[in-house]
């Protein structure tokens, strides 16, 4: 729980709209519609993603205001699963049924359609038993100032954020520089002078 606690390395951003003058109605409303659920199904191997509360992983309830909104700040996380089986067990383990196939068939090699179906009942024996991968990030929302502090530098973790924050909260979230934090006159002498990277150009990135 690095946010409340310990070093933190972050993606600013900044929120691009204003939410409805019910903002915390507003806000509970949204987090408990994209909260993370667990898949239905023990086989299921696509990404499951949602938001869960900063303290613990498994809360998925936002109905209360304590223990998210610390005003002027709301804090939550992005909880992200996804299930994988290992590829070269997978592949022992379809080798040998194969193996077994032709020796009880008496064919010299399984067909290959046996063995796409021996390969998809094998993965689905084995992702019953498999836990999946759980990767949570941490969200720091300052609504007085239109910031948000995200918990992760993960290219494919920020743009999954982006998209789930704007579909929970139809607002746009715009990647900062460290530069765009400076005066503009200050920003524009260390860019000429070459000391720095960060440039307008760059912001809508992310990078």
């Amino acid at each position: 729980m690095g946010i409340l606690k310990g070093a933190l390395s972050v993606r600013r951003y900044k929120v691009e709209g204003n939410p409805p003058e019910q903002f915390r109605d507003y806000i509970k409303e949204g987090l408990l519609a994209q909260a993370f659920h667990e898949p239905a199904s023990k086989t299921h191997k696509e990404e499951v993603s949602g938001w869960v509360q900063v303290q613990n992983l498994l809360e998925t309830n936002f109905e209360d205001y304590n223990s998210w909104l610390f005003e002027p700040y709301v804090l939550f996380s992005l909880r992200i699963d996804k299930k994988t089986v290992p590829a070269t067990l997978l592949k022992a383990h379809v080798d040998l049924a194969c193996k077994l196939w032709a020796e009880n068939k008496g064919q010299p090699k399984c067909p290959a359609g046996v063995k796409r179906e021996i390969k998809d009942q094998k993965e689905l024996e084995m992702l019953k038993l498999t836990l999946p991968r759980v990767r949570t990030m941490e969200v720091c929302w300052n609504f007085d100032k239109g910031v948000v502090l995200f918990h992760s530098h993960s290219e494919s973790a920020n743009d999954h954020f982006r998209k789930l924050f704007h579909r929970t909260f139809g607002l746009e979230l715009h990647a900062e520089q460290p530069a765009e934090w400076l005066d503009e006159d200050v920003a524009t002498q260390i860019e000429l002078r070459g000391n720095s990277d960060f440039s307008e150009t760059g912001a809508e990135d992310g990078s």
